[in-house]
């Protein structure tokens, strides 16, 4: 297992058959419908597009996620902590 240095973040992103995915390090969601999630996650924006998509559990004290439904794509918008200050609507519209 790789060991990690403190203050390093760190993030888990599991997947089982493409219908259950389970993210820690979720700070926030940003938005979601059946097709598409954005999440605010410590290492940056990630993006989730499938079909029937929906919660299934959310604890943001825990920074845990798991969404159902059929997984198409998962895509960080930005990695990069110093970007996250200019706000979701600069990184989507660069």
């Amino acid at each position: 297992m790789v060991e990690q240095s403190k203050g390093q973040k760190r993030q888990e992103v599991k997947m089982l058959n493409r219908k259950l995915l389970e993210i820690t390090g979720v700070l926030n969601v940003e938005s979601f419908d059946s097709e598409e999630f954005l999440l605010d996650t410590e290492l940056g924006f990630l993006m989730i597009k499938g079909q029937n998509l929906h919660i299934k559990h959310l604890n943001l004290e825990q920074n845990l996620v798991a969404i159902e439904g059929l997984v198409h794509s998962l895509a960080y918008l930005d990695g990069n902590a110093s970007a996250k200050s200019k706000g979701l609507f600069g990184k989507l519209f660069k």
